[in-house]
C-alpha cells in the first residue's frame, strides 16, 4: 500500500519537531527519578503534549 504511513511513523515524526520540550520534560523526570509521583512534571508534559498535538496536526 503505498503512501500508507504508520501511526509511529507520524508519531516519530511529530516529537522531532519538539525537542526543546521533550529535553525539559525528560530533565524534570531524571532530577528526582527515584522519587516520580503523579503530576510530578506535569507543567512540563503538558508543554510537550501540546507541542506534540500541534506538529501532528500540520501534517
Amino acid at each position: 500500500m503505498p503512501g500508507r504511513t504508520r501511526p509511529i511513523d507520524k508519531f516519530a515524526t511529530a516529537v522531532a519537531n519538539c525537542s526543546k520540550e521533550t529535553s525539559a520534560y525528560g530533565k524534570c523526570i531524571l532530577a528526582d527519578y527515584n522519587n516520580v509521583t503523579k503530576d510530578k512534571c506535569v507543567t512540563e508534559f503538558l508543554k510537550l503534549k501540546n507541542c506534540y498535538l500541534a506538529s501532528a496536526k500540520k501534517r
